[in-house]
């Protein structure tokens, strides 16, 4: 009688991979240990619907932040990027339909603004992607001296104080069918981001460039073309967050969410996606999202009644930093495992 097979774990016939697996059970431990903790708040509906509200921006950014560390690299310059395109759509509603300005109809002006919007972020990623693909700079210090640049170029825009307007406010505070629109967004980037990279040679190239650029190249992708549109893309959701930012906020200036690149970073790696690029999954990312909400909206009603505000406000950064450490350790420390085991294996 031969041997029989070594029994596969019961994970494996789940449509979906371990870390997903693993993310979905941290993200329901995460919801109901803070659930026990503060019943009266944490679990109740005006709770969930602020939480809903909050999680997209961040989210969407990153989605940018993920496609470029897919190639293998980096996007740190997504929030200015993010922010210069919410200054110009400001910048439109207010001059050419806000009062004092052009007195245009709002039906002309909104759509002319989203565009803008995208249209700068796209530039930004474009020039991101320029410098990284044709220039060879690497994307951390590339995309380090353009966060400056597109911040800074936010201040001369605008000089300094925020750009006031209310005119998106129908994006930041509507709703579909009572879900909030913000959230819709973050969903259709997360259904095009699994389809584009799952479902197209884009994304084929774009897992295989991470995993090895000079098989990728040997192979026949064009590395370069592969980056310029990865950044391209990254730039093009920056532009949909900073859309996002200004009707959230109903104003638009340079430093807004400048803790969002941390935060970013941290979502994609606890998400999976590896930061020295060909590994990751949307799934993992949107569920990454979701933990940190969580986790974020709990410790800051702990903190809020174990300190003073003041402090409290404060401890989510130091959270997030503390947080992003522990992961990237403990996925340095299983990579060096599975290389372990599979030297063992092959000797």
């Amino acid at each position: 009688m031969s041997p029989s097979a070594p029994r596969k774990p019961w994970t494996s016939r789940l449509p979906v991979d371990s870390n997903t697996l693993r993310l979905f059970v941290i993200s329901v431990v995460i919801f109901l240990v803070f659930s026990a903790l503060q019943p009266g708040t944490f679990p109740t509906v005006r709770n969930l619907q602020s939480m809903a509200v909050q999680f997209p921006e961040y989210g969407i950014l990153a989605f940018g932040i993920m496609i470029a560390m897919l190639t293998g690299g980096i996007d740190l310059s997504i929030v200015g990027a993010a922010n210069l395109a919410a200054i110009v759509a400001a910048l439109i509603l207010t001059r050419l339909a806000g009062e004092g300005g052009m007195g245009m109809s709002p039906i002309l002006v909104v759509p002319l603004a989203l565009l803008a919007a995208l249209l700068v972020g796209s530039v930004c990623g474009l020039f991101n992607g320029f410098l990284v693909s044709y220039v060879g700079i690497v994307p951390i210090l590339a995309t380090l001296g353009t966060a400056s640049l597109y911040t800074g170029l936010g201040y001369v825009v605008t000089g300094g104080p925020a750009i006031t307007t209310t005119q998106l406010d129908f994006i930041g505070s509507g709703d579909v069918l009572g879900i909030p629109i913000p959230v819709i967004i973050f969903f259709a980037i997360a259904a095009v981001y699994a389809v584009l990279l799952n479902r197209t040679v884009f994304g084929f190239s774009v897992y295989m460039l991470g995993s090895n650029a000079t098989a990728a190249r040997f192979s026949g992708i064009n590395n370069r073309s592969v980056l310029l549109r990865s950044y391209w893309l990254a730039g093009l959701v920056a532009g949909i967050a900073g859309i996002v930012f200004l009707a959230r906020a109903n104003s638009a200036k340079p430093d807004y969410g400048a803790s969002f690149v941390l935060l970013g970073v941290l979502i994609c790696i606890l998400g999976g996606v590896s930061y020295t690029g060909g590994a990751g999954t949307v799934a993992g990312l949107v569920l990454a999202v979701l933990s940190i909400q969580f986790l974020s909206t709990g410790l800051n009603f702990l903190m809020l009644t174990w300190f003073p505000s003041s402090a409290a406000i404060f401890f989510s950064k130091f959270a997030w930093g503390g947080l992003l450490l522990l992961v990237m350790v403990l996925t340095f420390l299983i990579d060096q495992r599975r290389k372990r085991e599979k030297t063992t294996k092959t000797s």
